[in-house]
């Protein structure tokens, strides 16, 4: 594979109006906004712009819950959110902020000095684009990935020192760190999620998600101290997840609370192969998958998304191709067709396909897909190949599938060409290792002396295709003839 392609696989991502619309059904942000609707004028906050406590129990009745500790919590986190995303403004609350804009809580003694307005975002509920309220969602989301890396502690503002910063020591807590963990999980969790090309596949177990941030990729049989570090991850994801999910980011099904150990007991096995499920399953939403794209495509991470050459040449849809999985690739394939005539469009990817380059064979493969989904318009174009070295191969192949009269046999050289371009097309599309065993069977079979005639093909590619038949064919003697071919082949090309 190309060292130049992108790490990631492409996402296929739900139209913007269906995310918005999952972005107003969150619950967290459905609360921030009703919350906004609700507070005015007479709303009184403390000095880092939260609601007091007197006012949490109506503020949770506001929102339909019970005014109890729970209903509490929710309508402080709700607030925070309304705040960050610019659904209400404070003004000229006591407090101060930090380089970041964070503000840190002061004493609820002090409170009432703040004026609550409504803010200009809270408009764009109902009046703005499917992008500005996906935009405040991405701004709530940061809010609640803050919390999520912040452990809980009774008062905040006790830990605060005289300078006005947290004592993180105190709390035993690298921020920093932390978030670099949660980040990693939810990109580990972002490709598990795309890189079949289905969003839609199932839940991940947590045990798996922690594991793949500590378990060492060449580690046999963990140890228990890895084991125990596995535990503590899912623990910490666990508490992560139920912050997350009420954003809309995640769904998540969390560990059974009958798993959970005291400090000082043995750790939980992280597997249960009767059910998994009871150590917690997780699942990026539609939702999610735009989110943590967004996150990623901000960090500088080339994360693409299914459209996104749909409005570049040929030359660069072919290339780009080269990492989808099918489904994607066929999607990718149908957008950049949707914006063009059929036959304009069969030439440009012809003429795309050609070259001797190392990705060509490739190119050649995803241009015979791509022409498959142009139909019966395109003939023309491909039968004004015919002749050309490199594409009639795959000109007579598109002609005789679609039962076309007329096609002239190729001579063997192209016979051959073919062959060993659509074995290197496969070996750079990593594809499934028996398909293309079966492959490289299937030429052998249907052409007897091929390696003798195989070797002198005039083919870039000509060497590597044969020493990966040698590896790769199960029959013994046919490996050996291989390799036997290869070896000519270079010879020949070095004379």
């Amino acid at each position: 594979m190309s060292p130049d392609r992108p790490t990631l696989p492409p996402v296929r991502l739900h139209p913007d109006a269906e995310l918005a619309r999952d972005a107003l059904a969150a619950p967290l942000l459905a609360r921030a906004v009703g919350l906004a609707r609700w507070a005015g004028p007479e709303t009184r906050v403390g000095a880092g712009g939260e609601l007091v406590e007197e006012l949490l129990p109506a503020a949770a009745e506001a929102l339909g819950l019970a005014a109890d500790d729970d209903g509490a919590a929710c309508a402080s986190e709700a607030w925070r959110v309304a705040v960050d995303t610019g659904l209400v403004v404070v003004e000229d609350a006591q407090g101060a902020e930090d380089a970041e804009g964070d503000v840190y809580p002061g004493d609820d003694d002090e409170a009432g000095d703040g004026t609550v307005t409504a803010g200009d975002n809270l408009a764009l509920i109902t009046g703005g684009t499917p992008q500005d309220v996906l935009s405040l969602w991405l701004d709530g989301l940061e809010t609640v990935f803050a919390d999520a890396t912040t452990p809980l502690v009774d008062d905040l503002a006790e830990l605060v020192g005289e300078n006005g910063e947290i004592d993180f020591e105190a709390l035993d807590w690298d921020p920093e760190g932390e978030a670099d963990f949660l980040e990693g999980v939810l990109g580990n969790l972002y490709l598990l999620t795309v890189a079949g090309g289905d969003p839609g596949e199932g839940p991940v177990p947590l045990p798996a998600l922690a594991a793949s941030m500590i378990v060492p990729d060449d580690m046999g049989e963990p140890t228990d101290d890895i084991l125990e570090q596995v535990s503590e991850a899912m623990m910490r994801l666990d508490d992560q997840f139920r912050v997350l999910e009420p954003m809309g980011l995640v769904e998540y099904h969390p560990v059974d609370e009958a798993l959970m150990v005291e400090e000082g007991e043995e750790p939980v096995p992280p597997v249960d192969d009767e059910d998994v499920s009871r150590y917690g399953m997780v699942r990026l939403t539609p939702l999610g998958l735009y989110g943590i794209r967004a996150r990623m495509l901000e960090a500088g991470v080339d994360a693409p998304a299914v459209g996104d050459l749909a409005g570049k040449g040929a030359d660069v849809l072919l290339d780009g191709l080269g990492h989808f999985p099918a489904l994607s690739a066929r999607d990718e394939t149908q957008q950049w067709l949707a914006r063009r005539e059929p036959l304009p469009a069969a030439r440009e990817l012809l003429a795309a396909a050609k070259g001797a380059d190392e990705g060509s064979p490739l190119r050649r493969l995803h241009c015979q897909q791509a022409l498959t989904l142009v139909g019966p318009e395109a003939e023309p174009a491909v039968r004004e190949v015919l002749d050309d070295p490199e594409l009639g191969g795959l000109a007579r192949v598109w002609l005789a599938e679609r039962g076309a009269a007329d096609v002239p046999a190729p001579p063997e050289s192209m016979i051959f060409w073919l062959a060993i371009d659509t074995i290197a097309a496969q070996l750079d599309s990593d594809g499934d290792l028996e398909e293309l065993q079966d492959l490289v069977e299937g030429l052998t079979g249907q052409h007897s002396g091929f390696f003798e005639a195989a070797w002198r093909v005039e083919h870039p590619a000509t060497p590597e295709v044969l020493e990966a038949m040698g590896r790769l064919h199960r029959d013994k003697k046919a490996a050996k003839e291989a390799r036997k071919a290869a070896f000519k082949a270079r010879s020949r090309a070095s004379a």
